[in-house]
């Protein structure tokens, strides 16, 4: 995505890479693949556009965080498939891991429960497979990378990740911004596989196959939506709904630790200004259900119809769907889960199953809110949302009506590109501060809740019964 100024999109392309599910549990992406996508995206974007590389002031990344890749550090080939945030194979591991300590044995330091979410015990999982990889990693013969750092490492030939994304991996200590002797231990990685950890607005380097055009900004998905929201001020929050969805609170300038199943993480760091914090709720499964239906059960043709068909049924017919494909994450962290349908007549139809799924989204954002109310004390007054799902009207309504609070799209709502774009234009002076990014902010449509509140909580206490039905079970 190519933006003006004003914050406005210019130009875009976009391209489906594939998702690849070797065994049940098992997600894998081909880093290969996904590189020459971008090659293709940049190219198409610029001459959507009649743009060429020289109109660019920068280029910003964001990513999915904590997907995992391991290349050769002299060929910049990948050494096994890239193990995607979603995968669960690390689950034996992980309560390895944690031992008698529990699952918040490295919380203190990383701000992260032992989960088989982040990239750490990703990287553990493939040394402990193959010796002959341990060797490579201990002899500094190999680079790992979040997508982030296998992107920038192509585009410039340098190794370096950003703080957002380095937050996720278990191995950065909060408070110093730096790799930790103790998690690297912990985890037995040896640090010469790591990068360079660098602020999100920064210059990385010039993109030698595109003109010497700096790649200055660098931020995880979710923290790139917090930054293309403008939510540069404690206490600002919001959700971005995509492959799964993300709810993100700004803390200001300290890291706090979470009581409530929230992941503490770092929010930015632009330049040389202190780092901001953030509470996060990450879910699995969100947009990724409405693929699942259209890709596995063939209920649909295109992820669009899913709204289509939701509005022609007004509820769910009593069905509750619960997405727990890869376990449920915030504020639950339930690996043993997995996903039901639960509430199941003769009477409930595919239209039916399409607006359950749609509420299961609207469902799981409520725990999450519900968590960061308990932590914050502070109660939700308006919901800021972007991403592809916010394009479902019967989604951003229904979401409303179980929070009981308006819920806010911005006029772009690919907000997680946007940030990125924030984050290297005030790298390279294109925006001149914050404020300036403040002003680029405008609503594009707002919902407010039509529920009664009776209905609402009977409804609610419904899902919470076949969340309770969905554990246990691996």
């Amino acid at each position: 995505m190519v933006f003006d100024a004003a914050g406005t999109v210019i130009a875009a392309d976009q391209r489906e890479h594939r998702q690849i599910f070797p065994r049940p549990g098992w997600v894998e992406h081909d880093a290969a693949e996904i590189w020459r996508t971008v090659e293709a995206v940049v190219a198409g974007a610029l001459a959507g556009g009649g743009l060429t590389v020289s109109d660019l002031a920068a280029f910003g990344i964001t990513n999915q965080r904590e997907t995992t890749v391991l290349w050769d550090a002299r060929t910049g080939e990948p050494v096994h498939p890239a193990i995607v945030w979603q995968d669960t194979r690390t689950d034996q591991l992980i309560k390895e891991l944690a031992g008698s300590a529990g699952p918040d044995r490295f919380r203190d330091r990383c701000g992260l429960p032992l989960a088989t979410y982040f990239s750490g015990p990703k990287i553990r999982w493939l040394l402990d497979r193959d010796p002959e990889l341990r060797r490579r990693a201990e002899a500094g013969e190999l680079r790992f990378g979040t997508m982030d750092s296998w992107l920038i490492w192509h585009l410039t030939g340098r190794h370096a990740t950003d703080v957002t994304n380095a937050s996720r991996t278990m191995l950065m200590n909060l408070s110093t911004l730096d790799w930790d002797a103790e998690l690297l231990a912990g985890f037995d990685i040896p640090r010469a596989l790591l990068p360079e950890i660098l602020p999100s607005a920064h210059s990385y380097g010039p993109a030698a196959g595109f003109g010497g055009v700096p790649v200055a900004g660098a931020l995880g998905d979710q923290q790139a939506a917090l930054v293309g929201q403008a939510c540069f001020t404690a206490g600002e929050a919001k959700c971005t709904y995509g492959t799964g969805s993300f709810l993100l609170l700004h803390t200001g300038d300290r890291p706090v630790r979470s009581e409530h199943g929230l992941l503490t993480t770092v929010a930015y760091q632009l330049g040389g200004a202190p780092p901001a914090y953030a509470l996060e709720g990450s879910i699995a499964v969100t947009g990724s259900l409405v693929q699942w239906l259209r890709d596995n059960l063939g209920i649909i043709s295109t992820a669009a119809e899913v709204t289509e068909l939701a509005a022609t049924v007004p509820d769910t017919g009593g069905c509750y769907f619960v997405p727990a494909f890869s376990g449920l994450f915030a504020p639950y962290w339930r690996p043993d889960a997995r996903g039901v349908i639960a509430g199941l007549t003769a009477y409930v139809t595919k239209a039916h199953l399409a607006r359950a799924a749609l509420e299961a989204t609207a469902w799981q954002v409520r725990d999450v809110v519900d968590a960061m109310s308990a932590e914050s004390n502070v109660d939700l007054a308006t919901l800021k949302v972007d991403g592809g799902m916010t394009a479902s009207d019967v989604l951003m309504q229904c979401q409303a009506d179980v929070l009981d609070v308006p819920v806010v799209r911005p006029t772009v709502a690919q907000t997680t590109a946007l940030g990125a774009a924030y984050a290297a234009g005030l790298a390279v002076g294109f925006w001149p501060d914050l404020d300036a990014l403040r002003a680029n902010w405008r609503a594009d449509r707002r919902w407010v809740p039509r529920l009664a509140a009776a209905e609402r909580d009977r409804a609610h206490r419904q899902w919470a019964k076949a969340v309770q039905r969905s554990l246990d079970w691996a």
